[in-house]
């Protein structure tokens, strides 16, 4: 996730932002004397009502469903501060519609919107983000701050803009929301495995209200801070090559049994479709047919222990003079601190020239394939890797809200915000190498899991047996910061169907920037002189997973990062070029400000058809987006930064469209046709190219590059909706869909030759000599693609009544999403140019997922067992460097998860809960077309282990 940096003096800072925010608020306090109450909207009132347990939420999700005039779906906290599960994104996946993966560290990583992961993220409905990000990582948000939760499938005129896949808003609490002073604990520990430790939560919550000679006042503050120790585990075969025959009288002028194939001449890396897998496949060597066979390159596994903290506070601050007007002035600090140390044994199995007098003799295929399944090789490289990422977040956001009524007809609202938030990482790691005599290797064992070992496991703990290759000393630092202004306005103008008329202006000023620091140097001692403090033995790795070393050594990244000077004086003794602690900095990558101004007008309309109410919303969203950028190209040998400046604007015009009609009572249908964008990433502007070393040896590095003349992708929403709420708290309820998206940016790539002089890595042991040019393959995005995306999604919520006694309370929740998608991917030549297209689904786009969850809410009793699964999906390509296929997708996922909860008294209560209780394991394959599948083309395997909460809460 993207997590900013510790900000310096904070505490002047903040005092000059709560000084201009009092000032702000005298300012919209003057205006109360001619104003006149805002009446909350019908949705907001709803929003008001207190719910406990799981019945009361479900039904007040969907009075949110039923009055809205977007397809919206909702989750409620079931109490204060208290939603179904321990973190938002675990509470959004039985949302019909959401789909998440990436689960590890005891949470899930990534979510999407029917199958797409552009949102826009909104709190209070104001955008939010970390750093120079576009999004916030909603997981950095504490459950027990949110009490409500809604996922926005469409857009009106009058919400952002951003965000093609759709919108989450999560609201937090105001001290309005209750009558008078509240106040709430809750203290949860939550066990974590394969980590086997116990993680606490704590979160505070103290609100209150007063009557007063000058209006209403209330007050609310809400703390949290969670603690999680946890451990990543997981086993990967590397990216699948081609190889020559075992047989000798099969093999091409200049290349020995078995020998990995480097030339582009004979094959080209990074193709979609792959090599053909078929026993006896040929490549043509200068025009013969030669036999070839596909292998891995690699194997690796990675034991990740890392320790996350997110500390977070909600402030909140409320004044009604009088019935006329409300202000609120709220104040957010998110946090997020981690470390983690990755325990990493890697080595090549492509070796040749030593397989002994019968290369054939050391591998199997699988059958009617040339997949080779096991393998033997001797002398091959490897190494061990410590490495230390610290990372930090610091996001604040401080904003002011006026609502008035001027008049018997119109009612405006304004708000005027500011946030900043900083992210800041640092990354060490130390590689030890050796060549181990012989290593053993099953690619696929069984499971979609791979085995191996060497001729002498015990090596892998001996000191003696290491060299100290390189280290690689990194660091980045993300900033931005955004000032927004907006005033809305609902005039009822009664104009025949016309009823309402909405309009609305908003600015947004923001400031972004990323600066970063990469160094490396290579060192060649042997790792025991160094002492024992520099080495750690790991142990205890994967025993879920397969046949694989359960122990090895690796350089201490703990003690190297506590005596960091004394590494990198090491360090630089061995090549002058290496910085010590003395001379580092941080290079700015670039700067940017984007301003973007909005305006809205929309109405809403009533008519009756065949005499039942028909609904109209129609409207029109203008956006104008300015960009000015400065990119800093940094020479190689001078390390003096050019920089390089480009301004850009953007203007759309976004329409939209809902009808809503109730043919018969309880029964609603819907159309939505909107227009939504995604802007290009900072990054993904930036002309200046970030080059990367040949770690991997293949002949040439990698690297990426921007590009200013980017353009937002624009996306043609179109929904049709049908619900039937035959119950207060049960419906049935189903949509179409289709969203077509013109402009997508996919990288295309191209190969560059750099000069000594402009090569970071010119004096790199990796990969060959760099002393006359190297060549590097870089990556630039582009707006080249279109796409489409189109579903059926269907979604029930139903508590039956006439039960017997032993099953009253019981209900289920349940929900399906079909998916199709499309797009056209272009291929390029070496030098860019776009020679073909290819037709692939979008990343992330299970064709089918759901879910169903068995609720019982009786007395003091609330409990949930929920299922949840997706079926495969595409989830990235592979790097262009060597992969065959490039696709890599994901088998499917599935977790049963449990909540259960026992109300002691009106003040206590205790929760238990469990996530992915059945131990599932995320495991990917290769694949392409036919050519591929988690049998014979497996790649990694994570395991993602259970986790186990218990809760206590008292309120008052």
């Amino acid at each position: 996730m993207n997590k900013p940096a510790q900000a310096s003096p904070r505490a002047s800072a903040t005092s000059t932002r709560f000084a201009l925010s009092l000032t702000a608020a005298a300012a919209l306090a003057a205006l109360s004397s001619i104003a006149v109450a805002q009446e909350a909207p019908k949705a907001e009132s709803l929003e008001t009502v207190t719910v406990t347990g799981v019945r009361a939420s479900l039904t007040k999700s969907l009075a949110i469903k039923r009055t809205s005039e977007q397809v919206v779906e909702s989750v409620v906290a079931e109490d204060i501060g208290k939603l179904p599960d321990n973190n938002v994104v675990e509470a959004l996946q039985r949302v019909t519609g959401i789909q998440v993966t990436n689960r590890a560290g005891g949470e899930v990583g990534a979510i999407s919107i029917r199958g797409l992961p552009d949102i826009a993220t909104t709190w209070n409905g104001r955008n939010i983000f970390t750093a120079s990000g576009t999004q916030v990582a909603l997981q950095d948000i504490p459950s027990t701050l949110v009490r409500q939760i809604d996922v926005f499938k469409t857009r009106d005129a009058s919400q952002l803009e951003n965000g093609i896949a759709g919108q989450i808003d999560v609201k937090s609490l105001r001290p309005f929301d209750f009558k008078g002073a509240q106040f709430s604990l809750l203290a949860r520990e939550t066990y974590l495995d394969p980590a086997k430790k116990w993680n606490p939560q704590l979160s505070g919550m103290a609100s209150n209200r007063w009557k007063t000679s000058f209006g209403d006042v209330g007050a609310l503050v809400n703390l949290s801070m969670v603690k999680t120790d946890y451990r990543n585990e997981s086993v990967t075969p590397g990216a699948m090559v081609p190889f020559t025959s075992p047989n000798a009288a099969e093999v091409p002028a200049g290349y020995t049994p078995l020998q990995r194939i480097f030339d582009n001449n004979i094959w080209t890396p990074g193709t979609y479709t792959g090599l053909p897998q078929k026993a006896g496949s040929t490549l043509s060597f200068n025009g013969t047919a030669r036999p070839f066979y596909l292998a891995r390159d690699a194997v690796f596994q990675s034991d990740v222990a890392g320790q996350r903290e997110r500390p977070a506070a909600n402030l909140a601050l409320q004044w009604q003079p009088n019935e006329d007007a409300v202000y609120t002035f709220e104040a957010m600090y998110n946090g997020y601190r981690d470390k983690a140390f990755n325990r990493l044994l890697f080595s090549f199995v492509d070796w040749w020239g030593s397989l002994g007098s019968n290369p054939a003799s050391t591998i199997t295929t699988f059958p009617g394939t040339n997949v080779i399944k096991t393998r033997v090789v001797n002398d091959v490289y490897g190494f061990n890797s410590g490495d230390y990422t610290t990372s930090a977040t610091d996001s604040y956001v401080y904003a002011l809200n006026g609502k008035w009524n001027l008049g018997d007809r119109l009612r405006l609202d304004g708000d005027v915000s500011y946030q900043t938030s900083k992210f800041h990482s640092e990354f060490t790691a130390t590689r030890i190498d050796r060549v181990a005599p012989q290593i053993t290797v099953d690619f696929n064992s069984g499971g979609g899991n791979m085995a191996f070992k060497f001729n002498n496991n015990a090596d892998l703990a001996d000191p003696t047996k290491w060299n100290v290759a390189q280290f690689y000393d990194n660091a980045n630092r993300n900033e931005g910061s955004a000032a927004t202004a907006s005033l809305n306005g609902t005039y009822d103008a009664d104009w025949g169907p016309v009823k309402t008329l909405n309009f609305g202006f908003r600015f947004d000023s923001r400031k972004a920037s990323e600066a970063k620091r990469e160094q490396s140097a290579f060192l060649g001692r042997n790792l025991a002189t160094l002492g024992a403090n520099y080495y750690h033995v790991n142990s205890d790795f994967g025993s879920d997973i397969s046949d694989v070393p359960r122990s090895w050594i690796e350089p201490n990244a703990y003690y190297i990062r506590d005596n960091i000077d004394a590494w990198r004086k090491m360090y630089n003794a061995a090549d002058a070029n290496f910085l010590t602690t003395d001379k580092l900095y941080l290079q700015k990558i670039f700067e940017v400000k984007e301003d973007t101004t909005n305006l809205f007008v929309m109405a809403d309309a009533e008519h009756e058809l065949l005499g039942r109410p028909l609904r109209a919303n129609f409207g029109v969203r203008y956006v104008q987006v300015d960009t000015s950028m400065t990119a800093y190209d940094v020479n190689a040998t001078t390390k003096v930064a050019t920089p390089k400046n480009g301004e850009k604007t953007a203007k759309k015009f976004l329409p939209s469209l809902t009808l809503r009609y109730e043919p018969v009572k309880d029964v609603l249908v819907r159309l939505n046709y909107g227009e939504t964008l995604r802007r290009p990433a900072f990054g993904a502007l930036n002309p200046v190219l970030q080059l990367s070393d040949d770690v991997s040896r293949v002949g040439y590095g990698g690297g990426s590059g921007g590009n200013p003349g980017l353009e937002p992708t624009r996306s043609k929403n179109l929904d049709l909706t049908g619900e039937w709420y035959f119950k207060k708290d049960s419906a049935l309820y189903g949509t179409v869909f289709q969203r077509k998206i013109d402009g997508l940016v996919v990288p295309l790539r191209r190969k560059v030759r750099v000069d000594p002089a402009n090569d970071p890595f010119r004096n790199s042991t990796s990969g060959g000599d760099h002393s006359n040019g190297y060549d590097y393959v870089i990556s630039s995005p582009v707006n080249a693609s279109n796409g489409k995306i189109s579903g059926v999604e269907l979604g029930a919520i139903y508590f039956p009544k006439g039960l017997p006694w032993y099953l009253d309370g019981v209900g289920f929740q349940g929900s399906m999403t079909r998916l199709t998608s499309s797009q056209n991917v272009p291929t390029a030549d070496s030098a860019g140019n776009i020679v073909s297209q290819l037709e692939t689904p979008f990343f992330g786009v299970s064709k089918l997922s759901w879910n169903a969850t068995l609720a019982y809410d009786k007395g003091p009793i609330g409990a949930r067992l929920s299922y949840v699964r997706r079926s495969s999906f595409l989830a990235a390509n592979e790097a262009a460097l060597f992969a065959n296929p490039i696709g890599i997708w994901r088998q499917p996922e599935k977790s049963v998860d449990l909540q259960f909860s026992y109300k002691i008294n009106d003040s206590m209560s205790v929760d238990l809960s469990g996530v992915n209780l059945t131990n599932e394991m995320q495991q990917q394959y290769y694949k392409f077309g036919d050519a591929g599948s988690p049998e014979l083309t497996n790649f990694g395997t994570v395991q993602t282990g259970r986790s186990v909460s218990v809760g206590f809460r008292w309120k008052l």
